[in-house]
């Protein structure tokens, strides 16, 4: 299977999966809920560049958005995340493992450690920025790091078991001389 096919099934499923299945799950404890749509941007490959990664990001938010009635809502995070993925992974990846040029970021690539803190990084900036978009028509900050703990801590736990369930193969790129 080709990355563009394996790819644009990624982008359903989350998209699917998020709308048809997590958002029906009720709040838990009136504000937690659940979030793993965005792992279809964690999960690109490394060799995208980087405007082709923000404008992905812009795209999936956007049908995300049209899907759950929410204009803009998930936009800007899941751009925001875009944005900083390439830096992030630049901190985390040694030098030397670039030369081994693994396909996109997974267990396998980066070690355990390298990808918990990309995860864990990446999750906790994700849904700061969600509920703080929405917080600003609350303004109770309790609530702000309250929903943000919470449902960072949920998102995690669905990160790791869709991780641990679904394992992907580190796959080599075939043009690592290029």
């Amino acid at each position: 299977m080709t990355n563009l096919l394996k790819n644009i099934i990624r982008f359903v499923l989350f998209i699917l999966v998020q709308v048809y299945i997590l958002n029906k799950v009720p709040p838990l404890h009136q504000f937690v809920k659940p979030y793993i749509y965005f792992l279809f941007i964690l999960w690109l490959p490394f060799n995208i560049n980087r405007t082709g990664l923000l404008l992905l990001a812009f795209i999936f938010g956007l049908t995300f958005d049209f899907f759950s009635g929410t204009p803009g809502l998930h936009t800007a995070p899941c751009v925001f995340i875009a944005y900083l993925r390439p830096f992030l992974l630049n901190l985390l990846i040694p030098q030397e493992t670039i030369q081994l040029s693994f396909a996109e970021p997974s267990v396998k690539s980066m070690g355990w450690g390298s990808y918990a803190t990309y995860i864990i990084i990446l999750t906790f900036l994700h849904i700061a920025l969600l509920v703080f978009i929405e917080w600003m028509e609350f303004g109770d900050f309790l609530y702000f790091i309250g929903k943000v703990t919470a449902t960072t801590a949920l998102s995690l736990i669905l990160i790791f078991v869709t991780e641990m369930l679904f394992p992907r193969k580190g796959k080599y790129r075939t043009n690592a001389a290029a």
